[in-house]
């Protein structure tokens, strides 16, 4: 199901991320999430968005150091 709904300590797992990081990443805006009182709550079709777009950014980066370095993308 893909409106499933992940606790932080879930999303640490699924991420393979300590738990600190995720909190990190969620205080800090870079992670999609919201705060339901205390306790930060995360979409996993949002999540696997955020993933689909850091893949993307990565693509990118790793295409320009090759250009810069002379090699093939």
């Amino acid at each position: 199901m893909n409106d499933e709904i992940l606790t932080l300590p879930e999303l640490a797992a699924y991420l393979k991320l300590a738990e600190r990081t995720v909190y990190s990443y969620a205080q800090r805006g870079f992670l999609p999430g919201v705060k339901v009182g205390s306790s930060w709550r995360f979409r996993r079709k949002d999540i696997e968005a955020w993933l689909e777009e850091q893949r993307k950014l990565t693509e990118q980066s790793t295409s320009k150091r090759l250009q810069k370095e002379g090699g093939k993308p």
